[in-house]
């Protein structure tokens, strides 16, 4: 169920940030939720891969560098999904990052954690 919770939250964060910037185009909310899916599956198989590899450089920029590593995911998703979901550069890609991961710490902490916390 938490799993699905989150899916719903990013596909929703998804498309705030395609609303604000003209670089990430979404194509509905469809495709919010498959691009949120992707996402996840990438997270899940090809992150951990990933920050292993880079592992000496995030160490050395304090863990900036896992916004790359999003950056990178969400690339992966923007060539896996078409037209349906679209960066136009991998700076945009980076930028996105940012006001993902900002978002969705936001939404966790405001909202999720409370709402788990009441029903404890």
């Amino acid at each position: 169920m938490r799993w699905l919770a989150q899916i719903l939250v990013n596909s929703l964060v998804l498309i705030v940030v395609a609303g604000y910037f003209e670089s990430f185009y979404l194509d509905g909310v469809s495709s919010a939720i498959i691009a949120s899916l992707i996402i996840s599956v990438l997270n899940l198989i090809v992150k951990p891969i990933l920050i292993l590899l880079t592992l000496p450089v995030t160490v050395l920029t304090f863990g900036l560098f896992l916004f790359v590593i999003n950056a990178i995911t969400l690339m992966m998703t923007d060539s896996i999904m078409g037209t349906a979901f679209e960066i136009d550069s991998f700076g945009a890609a980076v930028l996105a990052a940012i006001f993902i991961s900002a978002l969705n710490l936001l939404i966790q902490k405001v909202i999720i954690e409370p709402l788990s916390d009441k029903e404890e």
